[in-house]
């Protein structure tokens, strides 16, 4: 251990940069950066994953000549974007559950994100939740730290430059999100305005009904039922943004 230390302690600039750079992904990417982890856990983690990348440098690198304080911004940006482009596409699930909760009456029924403190939809709450979980039993989480461990070959030291094809990275991983949680949520938007439809016809046929009393536990009791049958998709939906995750994650690496 002594010596562990004190090697680390002779490449304590690479140590440092590698240290920012894992905290960097740790700021947005999905799970590590929850509020329901620890702190503490996320501090140690992050230490004991940087002291590993740190002593995979053969015969550490030459950083001489380079200004330190750039150097931290530039591997700070690089861990911010790898992690921001994970969020991006788990994000989506937000973005489903406000399109559903609209349509069957939770729009007004909103939560606390415990990660971004802000107030998110109860159904995309619920959604984002259940893709944790999916994330960890397809071992997401290790495609991420693989992808850190990646982005060394790809992206290193010091020579990160942001540039158009970072941007494009990003925008796209934006518009492909909200792709996503659009076909998700389209199934059972249709059904409610089916149900829309069905209900406007009844209180032209039978003004006696009051619709507004009949149609909103209507929609919500449809709404919930076929947010239950739509699991499948959902399921698959998952897949396909962790297929995108990766795919986004290291086109990024490769334009650099």
């Amino acid at each position: 251990m002594e010596g562990v230390l004190n090697e680390i302690f002779s490449m304590y600039e690479i140590f440092l940069l590698v240290f920012v750079r894992t905290s960097g992904i740790f700021i947005f990417s999905p799970l590590f950066s929850s509020q329901n982890v620890l702190n503490i856990a996320k501090i140690g983690f992050t230490f004991a994953l940087s002291i590993l990348i740190t002593l995979s440098f053969p015969g550490g690198i030459d950083l001489s000549g380079e200004i330190l304080f750039i150097l931290i911004f530039k591997e700070l940006l690089i861990g911010v974007i790898l992690g921001f482009i994970s969020y991006i596409f788990f994000s989506s699930f937000y973005t489903m559950g406000q399109l559903i909760d609209m349509k069957i009456g939770f729009g007004m029924a909103n939560v606390v994100d415990p990660q971004s403190k802000a107030q998110v939809p109860l159904s995309g709450n619920f959604y984002y939740i259940i893709a944790l979980l999916l994330l960890l039993l397809m071992d997401g989480h290790h495609l991420i730290i693989t992808a850190l461990k990646d982005s060394y070959l790809a992206i290193p030291l010091g020579s990160f430059t942001y540039d158009i094809d970072t941007l494009k990275v990003i925008i796209s991983g934006m518009v492909q999100s909200f792709e996503i949680a659009f076909k998700l949520s389209t199934p059972i938007i249709a059904i409610i305005f089916l149900t829309d439809l069905v209900l406007g016809v009844l209180a032209r046929t039978i003004p006696q009904m009051n619709v507004f009393v009949v149609g909103m536990p209507l929609k919500l009791l449809i709404g919930l039922l076929f947010i239950s049958v739509g699991f499948p998709l959902f399921f698959s939906g998952v897949d396909s943004i962790m297929d995108m995750i990766v795919t986004h994650t290291y086109e990024f690496l490769k334009y650099r």
